[in-house]
């Protein structure tokens, strides 16, 4: 099974996963709209640092998540 099917059905079966994806993407937005900005104050580059650090995380444990569903359908087989 592909991924984007694994996280589309996970999106819609796993409350975890879709929280994170969420997260995920809210982060994406917040920096999408710093980047948007001329210029940086100190404060918003801080937080531009941590939201990229946040957003990886968040993403590191989706693709966690992707891979133990996919352990578990290799084993269900």
């Amino acid at each position: 099974m592909d991924e984007k099917v694994i996280k589309e059905l996970l999106l819609r079966e796993n409350e975890t996963f879709r929280k994170l994806s969420q997260e995920h993407q809210k982060c994406e937005q917040e920096l999408a709209e710093l980047r948007a900005r001329q210029f940086l104050p100190e404060t918003e580059r801080l937080k531009e640092k941590e939201l990229k650090k946040k957003k990886l995380q968040l993403k590191d444990e989706m693709y966690r998540l992707i891979e133990e569903y996919r352990q578990r359908m290799r084993h269900d087989d």
